[in-house]
């Protein structure tokens, strides 16, 4: 096994269809609801990361597949599968914070600034929150505007709403 290969695999369950994509240090990226397998790609080339192969192995990635399932069923709340981020100090930064808001809960976009010690750096943190590699398992959909709306969201603002409607959050 190349250190460079990138497994993945496509997580299709009840109205869920998400690409799912494994290093063999953990997972490293989860795809938008009903994207294809462009997406993965356009992100691997955009992070620059060196891949020497990406292969479609569901076995690799079913552990992580069968964590989110159990979440979206509504049974999980919290994960504990091995993840890999990597990004700029600040989005790492950002990306921890946002793993603290707990299951059901919401944050605005200056309540993360303000927990990263950059309370004027709103905008910076939407940016890097909008780079979030791991949608759902860093939990970037429990991110809203200071007025309560819902704002932005890679996956689109109806998968957004669809995962805090699962959280039981109503906005």
């Amino acid at each position: 096994m190349k250190e460079n290969t990138y497994y993945y695999g496509r997580l299709v369950t009840k109205d869920w269809s998400l690409y799912l994509v494994a290093t063999k240090d953990g997972l490293c990226f989860i795809g938008s609801e009903n994207r294809g397998l462009e997406e993965v790609k356009a992100w691997l080339k955009k992070t620059r990361r060196p891949i020497d192969h990406l292969v479609e192995d569901f076995e690799k990635v079913k552990k992580y597949a069968d964590e989110l399932e159990q979440y979206m069923d509504g049974e999980r709340k919290n994960f504990q599968l091995p993840i890999v981020l990597q990004g700029t100090p600040f989005q790492e930064a950002v990306w921890a914070t946002l793993q603290q808001i707990p299951f059901g809960e919401t944050k605005s976009y200056s309540d993360v600034a303000d927990s990263i010690g950059k309370p004027k750096a709103v905008r910076a943190v939407g940016t890097a929150i909008g780079a979030n590699p791991l949608p759902i398992v860093v939990p970037c959909h429990r991110v809203i505007g200071k007025s309560g709306k819902l704002t932005g969201y890679r996956g689109g603002i109806a998968m957004k709403k669809k995962l805090l409607d699962l959280e039981g959050v109503s906005i």
